[in-house]
Order: C-alpha cells, then structure tokens, then sequence
C-alpha cells in the first residue's frame, strides 16, 4: 500500500461513531437552537471524528505513539474546549455535577488526563483494546472538559478569575512539558506496543522504510508533541486570560 492509498482509504467509518455524532448534532440544535454557538459544537463533532476515523486513527491503533499523541490531544484539549465555548451563556452546571467545578478537580483532570493515560499498562491496553479504547475516549473528553470549564464556562462568575486562570494553565502546561520531556528521552518502553506493531494494514516497512519512523523516533516526536504544541494551545488560553484581565473593569477604573 503507497502512501497515497493508506490516507486515501485508511479511513475507518464506524457507523455507531457516525450515529452518535448525527444523534448529539440534532440533541444540540433541540435543546439549545439560536442559543448556543453552533459552529463551535460543530468544530467540535469534525474534530472528534477526525480524531477516531482518519487515517491518523488507523496510525494510533498500534501503529505510532506519535498518532496516538495527536489523538489524545484533540480528545482532550480541542474537542472539550469546542464544546463549551458552543453552550448559550445561560448554562450551568446543577447538582451533582456542579461539584465538579472546582479548580483542584479540573487541574487533577487535565493533567491526570496525560498520566494516567501514559501508564505503560494501560498505554498498551488502549492501543489493542477496542473496550479499552472506548473507556480511553470516554475519559478523556470527560477530563478535558472538567478541566477547561474553569477557564471558558459559559457564565462568566463560573470561571476563575484570569490570574487565577493563568497560574491554573501555567502549572498544567507545566505539568505535560514534564511528562513530554520524559516521553521525549526515556528509552522505547513508556507504551511497548509500539515498539513491535501488528501490521494489519501492510504499512510497517513504509513506515519504518520511506517515513524513517523508527520506535525511539517515534517516540520522540510524540514527546515533542506533548511538550511544544500542547504548551502552545495553554499559552493561547494564557493569552485569552491575559485579554479578559485587561478588559474587565479594575477597582480603580470604577471608583474614577
């Protein structure tokens, strides 16, 4: 198979992924209508697909850490992010979930995301389970948005304040550089999986061969992956927070 061919039909169309998605676009436009901010679930519903049905997807399934790291953080950080910046500025969490909204559970959860996940155990259990990677998913979109509900809830007095957020996105982002840095140097044991993939598709020598993937190089960029465009998307948010601090009325500025 060339590689014109895998990214051509390497695509996987699961009908209940397809299902879900139609069932939570028609759940949107039902409950919410002109209310909500329907591109943003719609950006949402295309990169989650994205994420489980494109060759990349195929990639991740055994195949390179470092498909499996761009999966994890559309999962976690793209899609959850897409979907609360879609709720109307009305919504809120109610009981039980509104205890959720704490920041030291949101921090545990977006980092925890990164972790746990990362585990050599279950590392491997996600890349050859398809229970096991569906629990993967749930969870990471679960965490992702637990996470960011405390930088981008819909109601403004539902979020940090913008320092606070800026120190709650500077140690998260803190807290995945370490991670990436140690993906990125650690000797090829952190998912093993990988390391010796069943090629189901016919594409390991290409990969190896003509992409120059290697498993330690594989590796490698799936550390850098964590560790510079990730940071990237909490320095957007940083920038976010900066901009609603510099906007929001100061003490000074309403007692003038």
């Amino acid at each position: 198979m060339t590689t014109y061919q895998f990214f051509t039909t390497a695509w996987t169309w699961n009908s209940i992924l397809l299902l879900l998605s139609a069932v939570a676009v028609l759940g949107y436009f039902f409950t919410f209508g002109k209310r909500g901010r329907p591109l943003y679930f719609v950006g949402a519903v295309v990169v989650f697909l994205f994420a489980l049905i494109s060759p990349f997807s195929a990639l991740a399934d055994g195949y390179l850490f470092s498909a499996h790291m761009v999966q994890h953080i559309l999962l976690v950080l793209i899609v959850p992010a897409f979907l609360l910046l879609s709720l109307p500025q009305s919504f809120s969490l109610r009981f039980p979930l509104n205890y959720l909204a704490h920041p030291l559970i949101g921090w545990v959860a977006g980092v925890g995301a990164m972790w746990l996940w990362h585990a050599p155990t279950l590392c491997n259990a996600a890349a050859t389970s398809r229970m096991v990677s569906a629990i993967q998913t749930t969870s990471l979109l679960i965490m992702g948005s637990i996470f960011w509900w405390q930088v981008i809830a819909p109601r403004d007095e539902q979020r940090l304040s913008p320092l606070a957020g800026i120190v709650y996105l500077f140690t998260a982002c803190t807290a995945c550089s370490v991670l990436g840095i140690i993906l990125t140097f650690a000797p090829v044991s952190i998912c093993p999986v990988y390391q010796h993939p069943v090629d189901r598709l016919g594409m390991l020598s290409r990969i190896r061969g003509q992409w120059g993937l290697t498993s330690d190089r594989d590796q490698q960029i799936g550390g850098l992956l964590m560790w510079v465009p990730m940071c990237l998307i909490y320095v957007t948010a940083i920038l976010a927070q900066l901009a609603r601090w510099h906007s929001s009325p100061h003490p000074e500025q309403s007692n003038a």
